[in-house]
């Protein structure tokens, strides 16, 4: 068994994991009986994540068939992590933040999962595993609209409903317009650097 048919295994392994992980994250949601619970479907993560098991499995499925990723494999890679990876910051940020506040959060371990254990095990695999190509710096404006599209319709739909999936999306909850868009703009200035930090390591170290 070679070191590629041995990295597809891991990626169709974290696919399944990730899904698996989806899977308990909904039914928790759905059994704490509330508004959070039930927009399973309205979290940047949930949806980022939704979008790994599926470049996983074809990247999988990949590794399994030929000795090198196809170009636009790494560069579709390069976009999904930048995005699960993000969200696992702003995760880790928001838990930070809510005993700053003083707001309990449970976290179980799904979440654990698709914050933490997941982006991790995939910055590794980005950085050793066989087969990858060099990802292209252009990618970096398709990071940021996945994201930039998703508040927009996030901040619209929250004002409806009265309800946002992170606290300084609601300007209720922020000191004011400054602080919500000094936040947004971190938010939006992690996503740029860590899509740019992938595409630099792909450069840096092809593993092709």
């Amino acid at each position: 068994m070679t070191r590629r048919t041995i990295f597809g295994a891991a990626r169709l392994a974290a696919a399944a994991l990730c899904a698996v992980a989806l899977l308990h994250r909904l039914f928790w949601g759905l059994g704490s009986q509330t508004i959070a619970g039930q927009n399973f479907l309205a979290y940047l993560t949930i949806e980022s994540n939704i979008a790994f098991v599926g470049v996983a499995a074809i990247g999988g499925a990949m590794a399994l068939r030929r000795p090198v990723d196809p170009c636009w494999l790494t560069d579709l890679r390069t976009v999904v992590l930048s995005w699960t990876i993000t969200a696992g910051l702003v995760f880790a940020l928001l838990v930070w933040q809510s005993g700053v506040r003083g707001i309990p959060m449970t976290v179980p371990w799904s979440d654990v999962v698709l914050h933490f254990v997941l982006p991790a095990l995939t910055i590794l695999g980005w950085v050793v595993g066989p087969g990858r190509r060099a990802a292209h710096w252009r990618l970096i404006p398709w990071v940021l609209a996945y994201p930039i599209v998703w508040g927009l319709v996030t901040m619209w739909r929250g004002t409806r409903i009265g309800w946002f999936p992170y606290y300084f999306l609601d300007l209720r909850q922020v000191s004011g317009i400054p602080e919500f868009l000094g936040t947004v703009a971190i938010a939006l200035a992690v996503f740029a650097g860590v899509a740019s930090g992938l595409i630099a390591l792909s450069r840096w170290r092809q593993t092709a």
